[in-house]
């Protein structure tokens, strides 16, 4: 008996030593797809409250279909820096892993972000949001999203050919 007794004890002594150590619980979001309209799209998360301690990382997936650059601006506002969510990265990434990171400009009541990428390739991409949160309090972060296509070279050598020929139509004009 008594050495059951004592594996009972370290068995309750381990588990109460181990309990402020837990895992925070992942809460992140299923992958959503963006639906750019006009080449925008806002997107966001709520979390409920009881979630303090939990971490999530979101993603949000695009394609582009040609040569197009990248502009993001993601925001979290909260009453007080300890409550809502402490946004911990905003990034771009492709199948090929990271393909710009954010830029974090404020943290604490408000976490704002901001990403720029340079020329993408037409493909598949992934913005992702990941952070956690802060207090038992709800919280949400919101975002927005515009992709702009960037002109191949062939259409811009022959825009300044026709703009050439253009002007050497006026020129002739005006000697003529």
């Amino acid at each position: 008996m008594t050495l059951r007794r004592s594996l009972t004890a370290i068995c309750v002594l381990a588990g109460a030593l181990s309990a402020p150590y837990a895992l925070a619980a992942d809460i992140s979001n299923p992958v959503q797809a963006l639906t750019l309209v006009d080449g925008s799209a806002f997107f966001g998360a709520l979390f409920t409250g009881n979630n303090s301690g939990n971490t999530f990382v979101d993603r949000y997936t695009f394609t582009t279909s040609g040569l197009a650059n990248l502009s993001a601006d993601l925001s979290s506002h909260s009453g007080v820096a300890s409550n809502g969510l402490d946004i911990t990265g905003f990034a771009l990434y492709n199948s090929g892993g990271l393909v710009q990171a954010g830029n974090q400009l404020s943290t604490g009541v408000l976490d704002q972000w901001s990403l720029a990428s340079g020329t993408l390739a037409a493909g598949d991409y992934y913005l992702q949001v990941s952070g956690s949160v802060m207090s038992q309090s709800a919280g949400k972060y919101y975002a927005s999203a515009t992709v702009t296509p960037v002109p191949e070279p062939e259409n811009a050598a022959m825009l300044l050919g026709g703009l050439g020929l253009l002007a050497l139509a006026k020129r002739r004009q005006s000697r003529g």
